[in-house]
């Protein structure tokens, strides 16, 4: 099958194609950057919010999966304008160019922390969230929650309106090689290997069902699925690990280490206890890579050459 991936040089896209080429599937990235990657694809330099380039880029593949965001929930609050343009009305300019170029589906890249809008307790008591639970748009909280909201509904407005089919995963917390220096493991790993503290927002006792990305792109393959149309899917890590436990293990790999405690960020991902069963009932889907290992996995690519390669321009 032809595919096209939105977002294709991201953390995640990157991966995403990387398993869609391993499955045999014919890949064309569209991305607005050019970046050296460990994958040989097809490459459409476009903007999402290009309608013609767009359409152009997808012209001939049968699915479309859209990762292309503003994934950085403090770029989201320092640029609002610009996240909602990106987040909302580029996930409409997808669905656009899908619908007119004919594609069958669009595979929207969604987030777990749309749970922290849903009916129940914020202290993740009661039972697991599922895909079915209700939103309260009054709780979405933070801007980039609001704008995985509104793509999700613009989906299914292309689905009521123009018969245009979907799938919405909805990631869990990602990790691995690849990763945004900014995110939590990648921070604690790389002050590891500099001899620097590692520096705790909070308490530390603050929990994330992590997700191992190429557990998460193996979901992607999955979603190619019949069975997945029309659907959302909660890609939720099976087991809770805290922040300390990160340090933790960070310092089990690479220490000693020495821990430091500073005020908790504003709009943190507050952790609800969300159920994965319906990916694994639907798409035979769960994680499988242990915590540990996964970052035992992401210090060996931290330290190998690949990771020192500078961005293609």
């Amino acid at each position: 099958m032809r595919v096209a991936v939105t977002g294709g040089c991201g953390f995640i896209g990157s991966h995403v194609v990387d398993r869609l080429l391993t499955a045999g599937h014919e890949v064309v990235v569209v991305d607005a950057v050019s970046r050296r990657l460990p994958f040989a694809a097809e490459f459409a330099q476009v903007d999402i919010l290009d309608p013609v380039g767009l359409a152009a880029a997808l012209e001939g593949s049968e699915v479309v999966f859209h990762l292309a965001a503003m994934a950085d929930v403090e770029q989201v609050k320092a640029d609002p304008v610009r996240s909602v343009r990106l987040n909302v009305e580029g996930t409409t300019s997808v669905l656009e160019a899908a619908r007119r170029s004919g594609l069958s589906r669009t595979v929207l890249a969604s987030t777990v922390w749309v749970y922290g809008a849903a009916a129940g307790e914020p202290d993740g008591s009661g039972p697991e969230l599922d895909e079915d639970v209700p939103i309260d748009l009054g709780r979405s909280g933070h801007l980039y929650v609001a704008g995985k909201l509104a793509a999700e509904l613009v989906a299914h407005s292309y689905r009521e309106l123009y018969g245009q089919h979907f799938t919405i995963l909805r990631y869990g917390i990602p990790y691995g090689p690849r990763m945004r220096d900014e995110l939590v493991i990648a921070r604690f790993v790389q002050s590891a290997l500099a001899g620097r503290p590692i520096t705790i927002a909070g308490t530390g006792a603050q929990t994330r069902n992590f997700v191992y990305v190429e557990d998460l792109a193996d979901a992607h393959v999955r979603a190619l699925s019949t069975a997945a149309q029309d659907q959302t899917f909660a890609l939720e890590g099976t087991t809770p690990v805290s922040i300390r436990e990160i340090a933790d293990t960070v310092d089990q790999l690479l220490g000693p280490v020495t821990i430091e405690h500073v005020p908790a960020r504003d709009a943190d991902y507050t952790a609800r206890r969300i159920s994965n069963a319906k990916a694994k009932r639907l798409l035979d889907w769960s994680p499988r890579t242990p915590f540990a290992e996964g970052v035992r996995r992401y210090v060996d690519w931290y330290r190998s050459p690949a990771a020192q390669e500078p961005p293609n321009d």
